[in-house]
């Protein structure tokens, strides 16, 4: 009788050992699944020094295509909206998205401190593709009376990007 227990009680430990493993794979798939966020800038932070001109004329405005978004398709259809936080902000920053293949890029938007969330990709559907990569267009530009980079140093823009529902 025993002899007949033993292998009840191997496979019964077994069965405990798998459906341990089981769970634990069932937690690093999630977490793997956590750490692709719906939203990620690609490309590090830009430097856009408004420095120089011609006489007579304004600053001659700079322009950076560094940067880009990832975005994940979301369960229903989403946009994504930008703002800013600069304090003090001397100088005009705009954003533009480029190579929009997956929603309909906004007109560029001017970044200004404090402002609110402004739509700058919308109707991006929710079928038909799993993450795409648009091209952040910046431009910094200045008006004489405002200065330059070099005499005021440069504004530091906090840029935010968020993927919402529409």
């Amino acid at each position: 009788m025993k002899d007949n227990s033993r292998p009840y009680s191997f496979q019964k430990r077994e069965s405990k050992a798998l459906v341990g493993f089981l769970l634990l794979l069932a937690i690093f798939m999630s977490q793997d699944l956590r750490a692709q966020a719906p939203i990620s800038v690609r490309g590090g932070n830009p430097t856009l020094s408004i420095t120089t001109g011609l006489p007579g004329s304004e600053p001659i405005p700079v322009v950076n295509t560094a940067t880009s978004i990832r975005y994940r398709r979301q369960a229903q259809v989403s946009k994504i909206t930008v703002r800013t936080i600069c304090t003090p902000q001397n100088f005009t920053l705009k954003v533009l998205a480029t190579g929009v293949t997956y929603g309909v890029a906004a007109p560029e938007v001017t970044l200004t401190n404090g402002m609110l969330d402004t739509d700058f990709i919308t109707n991006i559907p929710n079928s038909g593709f799993v993450q795409t990569t648009v091209t952040l267009q910046y431009t910094a530009s200045a008006t004489f009376a405002q200065g330059n980079s070099a005499e005021l140093g440069n504004d530091v823009h906090t840029v935010t990007y968020t993927i919402l529902v529409q």
